[in-house]
């Protein structure tokens, strides 16, 4: 998986589309889109799934995003996960400003699958306010994902 955005411990960071100037985009502020401060142009949303790189950027989004966060808990190995890959990316842009969707590397991140009992992935975790609402496994259709965002 390769996404324009990445995540640090303020915001998700992404690349100006005019001047490719990287503009941090504050988790308390996702459901907006911004300017780049360096050619003013507009900033997409972020309309693709993020990569968490640390327990700490994982607990950075959980914490501040306003925006529902569906997280996936996936590895490069997991035949499943591929599959489940290409419908998060859909997701991710039909609700570009309404969710946010972030992948854990189980194997990256061994910390975060314990900590959320991961038994297998994929597995999907959505937070609300920085709860845990609902979790659900396997390989879905987007429209699935969709709904289970919104459930």
């Amino acid at each position: 998986m390769s996404s324009i955005f990445t995540a640090d411990l303020k915001g998700i960071v992404a690349p100006c589309p005019a001047c490719g100037q990287k503009n941090r985009l504050p988790y308390e502020r996702l459901a907006a889109s911004g300017t780049c401060g360096k050619c003013e142009a507009s900033l997409p949303l972020v309309n693709a799934p993020v990569e968490i790189p640390s327990t700490a950027v994982f607990n950075a989004v959980i914490a501040a995003s306003p925006l529902p966060v569906l997280v996936d808990f996936w590895a490069e190995w997991c035949g499943p996960c591929k599959m489940l890959a290409p419908q998060l990316e859909r997701v991710a842009t039909q609700e570009a400003g309404l969710s946010l969707i972030v992948k854990v590397n189980t194997e990256a991140l061994p910390g975060l699958s314990a900590q959320y009992n991961i038994q297998g992935i994929p597995a999907l975790l959505l937070f609300r306010n920085g709860k845990l609402v609902a979790e659900q496994a396997g390989a879905q259709p987007a429209s699935a994902i969709r709904d289970f965002i919104y459930r």
